[in-house]
């Protein structure tokens, strides 16, 4: 006995017309959006100055290769970026969620954010960097870092789209994986640079429309000190705990410590476990143990005569009702330093 409903049923090849051709299955991945590898490509162009707007990437791979005398600006988050075979370039790249991958370059000056940053078989390059992980040279040689100083509207929340924290930045931490004995293959920019004199701000009518800022006080990313030499035996540790207010407080203390002329050596965000709240704060851990389930910590290292006096004014000045861990004494900061930075090797596997 047949089904009640086959009667009157015809199969779609029956019902569709003899002179009708079969139209191929649509499946969803045949409707995405064609990418065109060239809208994220710049390749042989000379003495040009080129770039995409926020937006246009989205998150994209870019590739760079076999410019020559180019200006060349990406202010949009990407995925990962590779730059080959580029000479006298100046380069601003924004949040990279992965790695760039300088190969065969030389001369070239550039501002880069990224997740993992190496060099290899490069000559004279100066970077500006911010990077959370080690950044790793190798076969190469008279490369210099400093750290990244750049603003425009878009930025923060391109950094958030790349997963990039402003506060985790190692710049200065450079691995030198083929060292040659008696020979220095890279060195820190004097802190003195001034970084338009490097990445100037783009002038074309286009790359204009981005309002770009290279002010020290503007910079997306803390503009911290690393590994150079402190000009004091004397340092300070704060810890901001997560809140709604925290990346705005923890900017608000650096600017109000920077401008009394201290320097702010290094920058931290991490999560912390009650075992980690012991080896930091020691026998003050019970009263900062609550505080840490709500999210991440931001430590701020600052250094210089009286930076412990100073930042205690200012937290009860400024930011007074609001929960901070801040050194208490100038003989007690260098401990809670090393402590906590001690922990940060630990919990990160350095």
């Amino acid at each position: 006995m047949g089904c009640f409903f086959s009667k009157g049923r015809k199969t779609e090849k029956e019902s569709r017309p003899e002179n009708e051709e079969e139209r191929p299955k649509q499946y969803s991945w045949d409707q995405r959006e064609k990418v065109d590898i060239k809208d994220y490509m710049f390749n042989g162009l000379k003495d040009e100055t080129v770039g995409r707007l926020p937006g246009k990437v989205a998150g994209q791979q870019f590739f760079i290769q076999d410019c020559e005398n180019c200006n060349i600006y990406i202010f949009d988050h990407t995925a990962a970026v590779t730059i080959d075979d580029c000479t006298n370039c100046i380069i601003f790249l924004g949040p990279v969620k992965g790695s760039v991958f300088f190969r065969n370059c030389r001369d070239c000056k550039c501002t880069l954010a990224c997740q993992q940053f190496r060099v290899r078989d490069c000559r004279k390059l100066e970077i500006f960097l911010c990077c959370p992980t080690q950044p790793i040279i190798e076969s190469s040689t008279n490369i210099k870092f400093g750290c990244f100083q750049w603003y425009y509207p878009e930025l923060a929340f391109q950094f958030k789209d790349a997963g990039l924290s402003i506060f985790n930045n190692t710049w200065s931490n450079v691995h030198d994986f083929t060292p040659v004995s008696g020979e220095v293959n890279w060195s820190l920019l004097p802190e003195n640079t001034v970084v338009q004199d490097y990445v100037p701000i783009p002038t074309t009518e286009e790359l204009r429309a981005v309002r770009v800022s290279t002010e020290a006080n503007r910079s997306i990313v803390p503009v911290s000190r690393g590994q150079r030499r402190k000009d004091s035996d004397e340092s300070c540790l704060v810890i901001l705990f997560a809140g709604d207010y925290t990346i705005a407080n923890a900017r608000k203390l650096i600017d109000e410590m920077v401008g009394k002329g201290f320097s702010l050596v290094q920058t931290k965000e991490v999560s912390m476990k009650a075992e980690d709240a012991k080896r930091v704060f020691q026998d003050k851990a019970p009263d900062y143990l609550p505080l840490l389930s709500k999210g991440p910590v931001i430590a701020l290292e600052f250094n210089g005569d009286g930076a412990v006096e100073e930042c205690r004014l200012i937290i009860n000045k400024t930011f007074n009702g609001t929960k901070m861990f801040v050194s208490e004494n100038k003989e007690t900061a260098s401990e809670d330093v090393d402590n906590f930075y001690n922990f940060v090797d630990i919990h990160m596997g350095m």
